[in-house]
């Protein structure tokens, strides 16, 4: 063979170079691999959102008119309330407070803790099934009502059912 034919190998310094940035890209590689397979989802990257959880999403909050109020927290449906239009169900008892409250803290059936109409309200709505007003079904009043309206919604309604009297 003649010196023409023959390609000059490179010298050795240039054989290390390629020898260490092959390493190189093969450990990037590898990095990168494990990083993928460690990275968190990419839900955790974003931030939060909240979940909203239905059971705990208030019916109303107690900002709406006392007509809306009712309404929407469903109680026309089941109660008669003075002043209320459309509320002339029959399932409830009818909720003329300002009238019978004291009566109903009076039975000898209630167990309740209520010592104020006021207070019998909201119980009658948080602990449904503490007294059950004679005439009316138990079990139908839901248990998990109350915790479907706001602290100010369960304080505008009882206001406004213990002033409330029977209808004109």
């Amino acid at each position: 063979m003649t010196a023409s034919n023959v390609s000059p190998s490179p010298p050795p310094s240039q054989h290390n170079n390629k020898a260490i940035a092959a390493l190189v890209a093969g450990l990037v590689l590898l990095l990168a691999l494990v990083g993928i397979q460690n990275a968190p989802p990419p839900s955790a990257l974003a931030p939060a959102v909240p979940r909203i959880d239905p059971n705990l999403v208030p019916l109303v909050t107690g900002e709406e008119p006392i007509q809306e109020l009712f309404v929407r927290a469903g109680c026309v449906v089941c109660h008669r309330i003075p002043g209320i239009a459309g509320a002339d169900g029959k399932v409830g008892p009818p909720l003329w407070l300002g009238k019978t409250g004291a009566a109903r803290l009076a039975d000898p059936q209630y167990r309740g803790q209520a010592q104020t109409v006021r207070e019998y309200i909201v119980e009658s709505v948080v602990s449904p099934g503490t007294y059950v007003v004679p005439g009316f079904p138990a079990d139908t009043m839901p248990v998990w009502y109350g915790r479907k309206l706001t602290a100010g919604a369960l304080d505008k309604i009882a206001a406004y059912l213990e002033l409330a009297m029977d209808e004109p």
